[in-house]
């Protein structure tokens, strides 16, 4: 019994091997795999760690940021983390300009560099004030209304149609007659403040339609001084179009372009000014380019006043963004004159 046992441990010792199964005649032996189990240790040398090498203690820290991070909760801010760690910080570049951006075909300057400014301005003080005369040349308004994007052009006329289905034909009439009065009473409330250099008066601070305005943009006017112009025309020799110009001021010490604008929702982003900035900069032009201005500008600034008083936007525009606007004011003045 004693050597049965010993032959079957044996046996279980051995390595596996194939064994041909002994099929009935007439069917092929078929290799079958036999697993057997050895009782047998054997003392294998213990291998080295490669990373045991380096200084854990140095890049203890890389190490933790990389193996803390699970693969399912990474983000793009994590991933960016992760890589500013293992390779450092990526070079500063500018982007690359987008191709097929278009470029004005008469590129015309926003400085004039053939204007001379005198040393010694005017013994005047009053702000030039030049009434805008009708001739053949387009107002700027004109130009930037005919070459509205139809995206554009859709939302407008979408809104026109809501306040006649709200209002009626006539209501709507009635509605916009009065928007054009309150900017038309509070551009000559400001013009009486800049011109006497106090506050509006009694009847214009009194009157509902215009009182929030004026209030709205109390914070506006004491970083206003030196008015050079108020509510003057404006042409641009060069490119033929003119426009009339609310206001020109130094705006915390930066001579501006000032565009009064009023506005029932809140405006407190650039972006939510429209065609306003290519305004701007369709007047700087064309007063470094006018011949009755002695001056020339390089900024913007637009001011939306809120009827219900709350603090007006004012969105200041400086000579690079000024530049920009102007190049895309030469695309909208090329495209209009396309069309006519």
């Amino acid at each position: 019994m004693l050597l049965v046992r010993m032959k079957l441990l044996q046996l279980l010792a051995r390595k596996p091997r194939k064994i041909l199964l002994q099929l009935p005649f007439g069917q092929k032996q078929v290799p079958y795999l036999c697993l057997a189990t050895s009782t047998c240790l054997y003392s294998k040398k213990k291998k080295v760690n490669s990373y045991e090498q380096f200084d854990q203690e140095k890049y203890k820290n890389l190490v933790y940021s990389v193996t803390s991070y699970k693969t399912s909760a990474q983000t793009p801010e994590t991933i960016l983390e992760e890589d500013d760690l293992l390779y450092g910080s990526p070079a500063k570049h500018r982007p690359p300009v987008k191709a097929g951006t278009k470029t004005p075909r008469n590129w015309v300057p926003l400085i004039n560099p053939n204007k001379r400014i005198p040393l010694l301005n005017s013994d005047s003080d009053l702000p030039v004030k030049i009434s805008l005369q009708k001739t053949k040349m387009p107002s700027v308004t004109r130009i930037l209304q005919q070459t509205l994007s139809p995206q554009q052009t859709f939302y407008l006329e979408r809104w026109k149609q809501k306040m006649i289905l709200e209002l009626g034909k006539d209501g709507f009439a009635e509605y916009t007659k009065n928007l054009f009065l309150q900017g038309a009473h509070f551009h000559a409330a400001l013009e009486s403040i800049f011109l006497s250099e106090e506050t509006a008066s009694k009847e214009q601070r009194e009157d509902i339609d215009i009182s929030g305005y004026l209030s709205s943009v109390q914070h506006v006017l004491e970083d206003v001084s030196e008015v050079k112009a108020l509510e003057s025309a404006v042409q641009h020799e060069t490119l033929q179009y003119l426009g009339l110009v609310d206001c020109v001021a130094k705006y915390r010490g930066q001579l501006c372009v000032i565009d009064w604008k009023t506005s029932e929702k809140p405006k407190p982003f650039l972006k939510n000014t429209y065609d306003n900035p290519l305004q701007v900069a369709a007047y700087i032009g064309a007063i470094n380019h006018d011949a009755n201005y002695n001056f020339q500008v390089s900024c913007g600034l637009i001011v939306i006043a809120y009827k219900n008083g709350s603090p007006a936007h004012p969105h200041f525009m400086d000579p690079d963004l000024c530049s920009q606007y102007w190049s895309k004011w030469l695309l909208r003045l090329e495209e209009y004159k396309d069309k006519n």
